[in-house]
């Protein structure tokens, strides 16, 4: 799959985008027709949960759209991840039938 990235206000490092393309990788596994993956990455003035990850999954038939807040990049990678795998395994169930 091709994962293109864009942080908002910082650089992102080579550290952070190798830790979310190794968790995109593996949503492979539960539909192997990922076409890309745009990822957003935001840093926010307010409050807490100061960071924003926004994915977008481009998948023939059907777009899967991902945002998430919290205090790191991981922790939200962490969320999202779980999110998409949900929505991909739905997804494929629907397809079958």
């Amino acid at each position: 799959m091709k994962t293109i990235f864009q942080a908002t206000n910082f650089n992102a490092d080579q550290k952070l985008i190798h830790f979310i393309q190794k968790k995109l990788d593996k949503l492979d596994n539960f539909n192997d027709k990922i076409i890309e993956a745009e990822v957003f990455l935001k840093l926010n003035n307010t409050g807490e949960k100061n960071k924003t990850l926004e994915i977008k999954m481009i998948i023939p038939g059907n777009d899967i759209i991902v945002s998430r807040d919290a205090e790191t990049f991981e922790k939200a990678m962490d969320l999202a991840y779980d999110v998409l795998k949900r929505q991909l395994k739905k997804q494929k169930e629907k397809l079958k039938k």
